[in-house]
């Protein structure tokens, strides 16, 4: 049985995506930027968003802050969009398992390249 926080943990990611996507236009937030999970608190009232960042650590840096400055206008989009009683406050957290992910596999290559 699927837990409400999950769902709406789902729904939130889904529409966080589409609002980075088609409506932030602050450049320090790049195009290459994946919404990886959402972990919403269990009386609905705080979300952390992890987002991966493909680039470099002062690339992650500014894109951290640009979410953190379009985080109340990303929370009112919300609003807007979900049927929920209270929407969540959101943190924007940097989630590096993709950039890991790469990494373990460019290793595994490696090896079995040279043997």
């Amino acid at each position: 049985m699927v837990k409400r926080t999950d769902r709406i943990s789902e729904e939130i990611k889904r529409e966080i995506s589409d609002i980075i996507r088609n409506n932030i236009k602050d450049p320090r937030v790049p195009a290459l930027l994946s919404v990886v999970s959402v972990d919403v608190s269990k009386d609905l009232r705080y979300a952390k968003v992890y987002v991966s960042v493909f680039g470099n650590d002062d690339e992650k840096k500014n894109a951290i802050e640009g979410l953190r400055s379009a985080a109340g206008y990303i929370r009112r989009e919300i609003g807007h969009r979900m049927e929920i009683r209270y929407t969540p406050e959101i943190q924007f957290e940097i989630d590096s398992s993709i950039e890991r992910g790469v990494y373990i596999t460019k290793l595994i290559d490696e090896t079995v390249k040279n043997e």
